[in-house]
């Protein structure tokens, strides 16, 4: 169980709350208040230990009072109690269903009490209506550690998008993310082999998995083996081009470009077929064909920079500049990490004479670039990425 990072509603204790029955006296009333009024002195001097013991005997004197018993078991939550918070917590529950966040402290210390029924009802009710950052991230991983313990992976994926949108730069988020998704992916090659080891579907899956490992020889014969169980398997054409095109040979070039092609008759949407294909006119010198094939593909996907930046260069190429500029502006506002496209923007910026804004361009762009180098220096040793066939390496011993 992990620890939270601060009391939540210590601050809340209210001075002026009386007892709740009628036959309170007036001596109990003040009773009470001074009880309170010492737990926050105990409070502001960081003597939760001394707090308590008031907290509590406002509490005997108050049962009803809701702040009091939420105060109260959050602050024995903290100090390692929290078979006695639960009571107070609950109490303070039943009269104000509302309070989100000592739902979820509820939760954590019905789990530290191994019930873990009520603790996951407790952390799912009140997930979805928690504000504080960190109480929302420490109750999300309590619940996917909760779904990948009891081998439900596929319960905690909602509980992860709503923590990867509410924290999308948390590392413990991330991570927790990368080992569920790897763990189904896991699950899933482990259920498509029993299910299916000879269908189109395993030998593309197969195929990805010698991806990842820099075997781009045994992927590409994965992937016409399952083009020949499925010749319109969804994907698996564009994918096969993908990886021929990254060879130097001049004939699997060929190949590549006549996979694309194959794979664009097979989908007429697919506009990374068609930007492919772009590059290949664009290679040869024929800009007018390579802007048409880029503008097929933006209108396809308006959201594609690379298609814009494909047609921003075939625009460079024709003397187009002002259309090139545009569409480049229009790039670096939609995709301001791409640092291909501040470059060519300052280059253009440059031509024009617009110094100032090249200069920035170009600075931009060195900074991303040094950012992307950085980062895959960090991770050469990780990632393999099949930039090109090569020959491939046998597996270590």
């Amino acid at each position: 169980m992990r620890t939270l990072f601060s009391l939540i509603f210590a601050a809340a204790l209210v001075l002026a709350a009386a007892p709740a029955h009628a036959q309170a006296t007036a001596a109990d009333q003040r009773t009470f208040a001074d009880h309170v009024q010492k737990a926050q002195v105990h409070l502001r001097d960081k003597r939760p230990d001394l707090a308590i013991p008031e907290l509590q005997a406002a509490a005997d004197l108050n049962p009803a009072n809701y702040e009091v018993q939420g105060n109260l078991g959050v602050l024995l939550f903290f100090n390692g109690k929290p078979a006695d918070a639960i009571p107070h917590l609950r109490a303070a529950l039943a009269q104000q269903h509302s309070l989100a966040n000592m739902q979820a402290i509820l939760g954590l210390a019905e789990l530290h009490t191994q019930d873990a029924a009520s603790g996951r009802r407790d952390l799912e009710a009140a997930f979805p209506a928690i504000a504080d950052r960190k109480l929302k991230v420490q109750v999300g991983l309590e619940l996917v550690g909760l779904d990948t313990a009891s081998g439900e992976l596929e319960q905690a994926v909602p509980t992860l998008i709503a923590l990867r949108k509410f924290a999308p730069d948390d590392p413990e988020v991330i991570y927790a993310a990368y080992r569920t998704y790897s763990d189904l992916s896991g699950e899933s090659m482990l259920a498509l082999g029993i299910a299916a080891p000879g269908s189109a579907q395993f030998h593309q899956m197969m195929a990805h998995e010698f991806i990842k490992k820099g075997r781009t020889n045994e992927a590409i014969a994965e992937f016409r083996q399952a083009l020949a169980l499925n010749p319109h398997l969804p994907g698996a054409r564009f994918e096969l081009a993908e990886l021929l095109n990254t060879s130097q040979d001049a004939a699997l070039k060929r190949e590549a470009e006549q996979t694309y092609r194959a794979a664009l008759a097979e989908n007429p949407s697919d506009e990374k077929a068609l930007c492919r294909l772009a590059e290949f006119d664009a290679q040869r010198g024929d800009f007018q064909a390579s802007l048409e094939k880029f503008a097929r593909a933006s209108a396809l996907q308006p959201g594609d920079a690379d298609a814009k930046l494909g047609m921003a260069k075939a625009y460079s190429e024709l003397n187009q500049n002002d259309k090139a500029l545009a569409l480049l502006e229009q790039t670096v506002r939609d995709e301001p990490t791409s640092a291909i496209a501040h470059y060519r923007l300052g280059t253009l910026y440059r031509k024009a004479g617009h110094t100032d804004d090249a200069k920035r361009e170009v600075e931009l762009y060195k900074k991303l670039k040094d950012s992307s180098d950085k980062l895959h220096a960090q991770y050469k040793d990780l990632l393999i990425v099949p930039n090109q066939i090569r020959p491939d390496e046998p597996d270590a011993k």
